[in-house]
């Protein structure tokens, strides 16, 4: 293995650098993006029995915030529940945003490299046959060993950068995937909360307001 990366010159430094930081970067998010930590199942349902409780404080919505994407989200709502419908969507939605942008953390690093490593592959192609057209003009083409070095140099990086673009370029697709899919989700709890409470604080309004008999 070493002898190949040697024999595929320069290049092999910056693709080798790529895959690692590819394989990385997949790791995190694949550990990052698990549906049970970023949307919980069983959260909406234990903020409704808060709220339909009376039990809500300001103590509940600090450890939501901290529990998990989606809890930052219905917290961004709870914290405004008071305020108008307009208030806290707009309070729901500027939460989501920044959730959204940390889901799609190094994502694009990912995309940048499942595109710059068959563009290294094709440098180390031009490489390799400059290489070997400079052996045919000081030696001629009686030095196999010469030439061999140029096409060999040329045909390992080619490989290598197709070897590690095609699986980040899949990674790449399959995690924003996820990350699309987790959003939806995150965005209908989110929704689903908000019609809840405003339905409530209008049942509540409502009982407040009807004459005592």
């Amino acid at each position: 293995m070493l002898e190949i990366v040697i024999a595929g010159g320069w290049v092999m430094v910056p693709i080798i650098l790529c895959s690692v930081v590819a394989v990385a970067i997949i790791l995190e998010r694949l550990w990052t993006l698990k549906p049970n930590r970023v949307v919980p199942r069983d959260l909406s349902r234990q903020v409704w029995e808060w709220v339909s409780s009376n039990q809500l404080n300001h103590q509940h919505i600090q450890d939501l915030r901290a529990n998990s994407p989606l809890g930052q989200v219905l917290a961004a709502g709870l914290a405004s529940r008071q305020q108008d419908r307009t208030i806290m969507k707009e309070a729901v939605e500027d939460t989501g945003r920044h959730v959204v942008h940390e889901l799609e953390r190094y994502l694009n690093t990912l995309g940048s490299i499942a595109a710059v490593t068959p563009l290294l592959g094709l440098l180390g192609t031009v490489t390799g046959m400059i290489r070997t057209f400079s052996a045919l003009t000081t030696g001629g083409a009686g030095d196999p060993a010469a030439l061999a070095g140029g096409i060999s140099e040329a045909l390992i990086t080619t490989a290598a950068g197709l070897m590690v673009a095609i699986p980040a370029l899949i990674a790449y697709r399959y995690l924003r995937g996820r990350v699309d899919g987790l959003v939806v989700q995150m965005e209908k709890e989110a929704i689903a909360m908000v019609e809840a409470l405003q339905r409530k604080q209008f049942v509540d309004t409502l009982g407040r307001s009807r004459p005592q008999a």
